[in-house]
This record gives C-alpha cells, sequence and structure tokens, in this order.
C-alpha cells in the first residue's frame, strides 16, 4: 500500500496578517492544499491519504475534502507541536491502520507543484533503494560556515542538491527512527530527511523540478500563482 502523509499543521507565520492558515489560502479560486491534494487523489498508485492540521480547522478541512470531491483521505488526524510532531502523527495513524511495509510520501500542504512523475519516482525508488528525497540541484554556490561565520568550506555545485519533498519511505523505517528521536528528546528536526541522517540511515534522491516550491511567504504565493498560470495555460498539464 502507498500513503501520502500531508502534514498541515502550521499557522503561517511568515506570511504575515492572514485571516486563515497559508494552506486555506486560495490560487486562482482554490485552497493551496487542495491543489496539492487533487496530486494524490488522481494518481492511481496512491491507495490512501492522511492529513495532519490544525485542531481548530479540521471541521474546516472536512468541509473542503467534500466539497472539491476528494475521496482518498481516510484520516485527518491532529497536528503537532511542530513540524516533526505533525509528521509522526500521520505516520502513527497509518501505523495503526495500515500494513507497516506500506510506503509512506511524506509532503508539505503548501507544497501544490508535484506531478504524478515525482509520486511514481518516489515510490519506485523507495522500493528499489528504501527512500527517495525529492531534490534539485543548487543553482547557485552554497558554502558550509564556522560559528564565527567565517567560511568553514565552499560546496561544489555539481555535488549540492536542495532537499524538497515528497520524502519517502518504507512506514516501518520512518515509525522507528521518529520513537527514538523522541527517546532521544527530539521533536523538532527540520524535515524527514534530516532526522533519518542523524539516525543514520541511508537515503537516495530522486530529482524534481524547480516549480515545486514551499508556499511560505507572501513572495512565495506570488510565484505560486505565476507558476499555476503557466502550467495551466501554456503547458499541458501531467
Amino acid at each position: 500500500m502507498n500513503i501520502a502523509v500531508i502534514f498541515a499543521g502550521g499557522v503561517g507565520q511568515r506570511m504575515g496578517k492572514t485571516s486563515k492558515p497559508k494552506q486555506f489560502i486560495e490560487i486562482c479560486e482554490k485552497p493551496i492544499i487542495i491543489h496539492t491534494l487533487e496530486h494524490f487523489e488522481k494518481n492511481p498508485n496512491i491507495d490512501k491519504i492522511i492529513i495532519a492540521s490544525k485542531v481548530e480547522w479540521i471541521d474546516y478541512l472536512n468541509d473542503l475534502l467534500v466539497k472539491y470531491n476528494i475521496k482518498k483521505v481516510s484520516h485527518v488526524v491532529p497536528g503537532g507541536e511542530t513540524g516533526q510532531m505533525s509528521i509522526f502523527n500521520g505516520i502513527k495513524c497509518a501505523k495503526e491502520n495500515y500494513n507497516e511495509n506500506s510506503i509512506v510520501l511524506i509532503h508539505d500542504g503548501v507544497r501544490p507543484f508535484i506531478t504524478q512523475e515525482l509520486i511514481n519516482s518516489n515510490i519506485e525508488n523507495v522500493k528499489k533503494v528504501g527512500s527517495a528525497i525529492s531534490s534539485v540541484y543548487s543553482t547557485e554556490t552554497e558554502v558550509l560556515i564556522n560559528e564565527d561565520n567565517s567560511i568553514k568550506s565552499v560546496v561544489k555545485r555539481e555535488e549540492s542538491l536542495i532537499a524538497k519533498a515528497p520524502q519517502s519511505f518504507y512506514l516501518k523505517d520512518i515509525y522507528e527512527v521518529h520513537l527514538q528521536a523522541q527517546k532521544d528528546g527530539v521533536t523538532n528536526s527540520i524535515d524527514s530527511c534530516t532526522l533519518m541522517n542523524e539516525y543514520n540511515k541511508p537515503l537516495s534522491v530522486v530529482l524534481t523540478d524547480y516549480d515545486n516550491i514551499k508556499i511560505t511567504t507572501i513572495k512565495d504565493l506570488a510565484l505560486a500563482e505565476s507558476i499555476y498560470r503557466r502550467i495551466n495555460e501554456c503547458i499541458e498539464i501531467k
């Protein structure tokens, strides 16, 4: 079984003053999270979707799922205090309800420009090597710094990638790492590949597109609207 775990428990503080969390802001008259969910909904390889949502917005989200005919969502669970804990709540729900050998694709609710090809390549890569971290090559030179802001080393651009999402694993593997992290007092790891790397788990890259942005700020929202119009008006949707 292949399960999408979508975390949408944030409040969007970097978006500025808004009347609703960023995942419910609309792009071209449709909420961002619905744009995201529709990609998983229409993919024949995705069996179930689990969403971790901010508690007070669960009823609102459920209404949206009905309105936009999103049928693969099996559970909407409360989000956690951090992104890591929101993801864990979704993974825990999957562990309690589905086979531990299922593949989970962990994805941001505010990352709406994934493709069917990317979803499929994540699944196939997990089957082959146990993980799939959607990534793009860095377009600028990255440097590693010391605590005093001096440059420790310059990373070769051809060896430097930026991790995005989905980030995908076998359910039993990511669940066990989450449990161990919590025992060790780790509850705010920046993302799943960082957490898995901290516990020396093997990670493998699948390439994604530069359009696969996470909408975090007002500038991101403007960029997202531009990407959406370009894809839908100028390019055949994949």
